[in-house]
């Protein structure tokens, strides 16, 4: 049978209290708050829960409970106020303190019984979850340490070290294409159609991860053919009609082969993202071969690589508090950016035509 404290100055209290229990659990009584820490402290772990009075001489309730609660042991048991007590702030004050119900006084066998039973049952479960997500984390950070492992293994193979030359290859050619049309674009137009360029290298351990996620073998042959973003490059814009026309060049350079295009400004994901992706295949000329390459190239205005730098931060921070809120709150802020990058973007093309019939007149 479970074991629970029953902890009342009032010996009356105890023996009603272990009577209505005695059938379903082995009942321990005590009569003030230091012998009940005294028990706790020597057989703390086979409590099932406490039934403790506020109001004891020595040591009264609310002392327990902060005992309890520097311990650590308030996550560990439950532990029900048995009071006359009915006094909201007395009640809200020992909630935050972490007990978990209220028995009050006079009695009721039913309603003793259910909120004793309900407790017990709830830490259980709880503590089944907290084990469970700590057998998860354990087998995720070993999952990890093979990873690594295994990524340290293709770092070292030349195969491998001469495919991701390739990829920077593809980055510079992918680079210097941009860069030529952004010359072009501010002779023709008088400004530039990006802000900034950035590009990474996918790390050997991200390669390894995403091939054994998708099930496919970890080797250079299956890197070339399942992924499409070793090399990655996110092209900043200042307006949306930027993006398109400058994704609409790149797409038309002769050499170069679009294998897929997802639009996420005109068909925004759930959260709100906003971008619009390019997977091409790139040529790259090396000493004895040219030889295609594919990249992903991101396109974004300044706003919205601002808001993707914050969602990014949700995404992969543990122990944030309240992400529903802060997913509501970063929805309707890409909502917002939106609108303003089109408002801006309206400003932009008055003041270009203003200029313009000036330059007429």
């Amino acid at each position: 049978m479970q074991k629970i404290l029953v902890v009342d100055d009032a010996e009356v209290n105890r023996e009603i209290l272990r009577v209505m229990l005695e059938d379903d659990y082995n009942v321990v009584m005590a009569a003030d708050g230091e012998e009940a820490l005294f028990m706790l402290k020597k057989q703390r772990e086979e409590f099932s829960a406490v039934l403790l009075d506020l109001h004891m001489p020595k040591r009264d309730g609310f002392a327990v409970i902060s005992d309890l609660k520097a311990q650590g042991w308030l996550q560990k048991i439950p532990v029900l106020i048995i009071s006359s007590e009915h006094a909201i702030e007395v009640e809200n004050r020992c909630l935050e303190m972490g007990v978990s119900d209220f028995i009050h006084k006079p009695f009721e066998t039913s309603i003793v019984k259910n909120r004793v039973k309900n407790a017990m049952q709830l830490f259980t479960y709880k503590n089944q979850l907290e084990q469970k997500v700590e057998e998860q984390e354990e087998t995720l950070e070993k999952q990890h340490q093979i990873i690594e492992m295994q990524a340290e293994k293709l770092r070292e193979t030349e195969p491998f070290n001469r495919l991701m030359m390739e990829y920077r290859a593809t980055i510079m050619e992918v680079e210097t294409r941009l860069k030529v049309l952004n010359e072009e674009f501010s002779q023709v137009y008088n400004r530039n159609p990006f802000e900034s360029i950035k590009s990474r290298l996918k790390s050997p351990t991200s390669i390894y991860a995403k091939l054994a996620y998708k099930g496919y073998p970890v080797t250079v042959e299956s890197i070339r053919e399942h992924l499409t973003d070793v090399a990655g490059l996110r092209v900043i814009c200042s307006f949306p009609d930027d993006i398109y026309r400058l994704a609409d060049f790149l797409i038309k350079q002769d050499d170069f082969i679009l294998l897929r295009k997802k639009d996420y400004i005109s068909s925004p994901k759930p959260n709100g993202y906003r971008s619009l992706h390019l997977i091409l295949s790139v040529p790259i000329f090396l000493s004895d071969e040219k030889k295609y390459m594919k990249a992903e190239v991101q396109f974004r205005t300044i706003a919205m690589d601002f808001w993707a730098s914050v969602e990014h931060k949700l995404k992969y921070k543990k122990d944030v508090e309240d992400t529903e809120e802060i997913e509501r709150q970063l929805r309707i802020c890409a909502d917002s950016i939106e609108a303003l990058d089109y408002q801006m973007q309206d400003i932009r093309n008055k003041i270009d035509r203003s200029v313009i019939a000036k330059h007429i007149n």
